[in-house]
């Protein structure tokens, strides 16, 4: 006796994981925890998937929002038994590229950017500015360390020594989830945590990504021409469906910035 549902094709969830980390995006709420939680919990549950496949496209963001996501990814693949690949589009880098480390493959195309395993703190100072505008700068803090790189004051050695204090534990933090993602997969003679970044080709020479290939046909090559694929995606909130707010046009300016420095620019 033939049972029809035991020769039924084997479904895919994919998941867009777009924008910059931790920063709403045009017309989204961004790429944190608590907004993609429910969108991971059906992807690895409705239809027992046979695979995850993460589309991802993101320059980077909030370490911590990138550790988070990166955590319920791998938790729910572990309790599910379900492989994760995450399939980078146009640039996978910092948090971005921590995003794909939860997966268990990583494929890239060969112009795809990958990379950038470092922690970034940027600002701007203002002091001879105000200077030479005749203003005074008037700050009270209770905390001697409170007002640290505050941009109208001028930088300190101790101001610099304290934001070193705080980068170094993060950048450590990114460099053990690489090695423990990516294990013996790294050349043991090349120092991969600089910040550098690669394109596709050069990441999978060095072990960042297992293969140049892309979402649809690398998943009927693995799990069946027939595969099915179910979308998940971030809904857009009802109000901006009916235009852009002034805070969705800095959040935009942010992320097309956050883009620009990989040369993956949006439209």
């Amino acid at each position: 006796m033939r049972i029809p549902f035991l020769n039924r094709p084997a479904t895919v969830a994919v998941l867009r994981l777009q924008g910059a980390i931790g920063v709403a995006g045009r017309g989204g709420p961004g790429l944190s925890d608590a907004a993609l939680a429910p969108l991971l919990e059906r992807a690895f549950k409705r239809r027992k998937p046979a695979a995850v496949a993460l589309a991802l496209n993101s320059p980077g963001g909030s370490p911590v929002q990138s550790s988070l996501i990166g955590a319920r990814i791998r938790r729910l693949a572990e309790e599910r038994g379900i492989p994760v690949h995450a399939f980078v589009e146009d640039v996978a880098a910092s948090g971005g590229y921590w995003l794909a480390t939860a997966a268990d493959y990583i494929w890239a195309d060969d112009s795809s950017v990958l990379g950038s395993i470092g922690v970034i703190s940027s600002g701007f100072g203002f002091v001879e500015l105000i200077q030479r505008h005749g203003i005074e700068r008037r700050v009270h803090t209770a905390g001697r360390s409170k007002s640290m790189l505050d941009p109208f004051r001028p930088q300190t050695p101790e101001d610099i020594e304290r934001l070193d204090r705080l980068l170094g534990p993060i950048h450590e933090a990114f460099k053990e989830q690489v090695r423990a993602r990516r294990g013996n997969r790294l050349p043991e003679d090349r120092d991969l945590f600089t910040g550098e970044i690669w394109t596709g080709r050069e990441a999978v020479e060095l072990g960042l990504a297992d293969g140049i290939a892309h979402l649809v046909p690398k998943m009927r090559e693995l799990y069946g021409k027939e595969v099915r694929f179910l979308t998940y995606g971030q809904r857009v909130p009802l109000l901006r469906r009916f235009g852009l707010s002034a805070d969705d046009f800095i959040d935009g300016i942010e992320e097309r910035s956050a883009f620009a420095r990989f040369g993956a620019g949006r439209g």
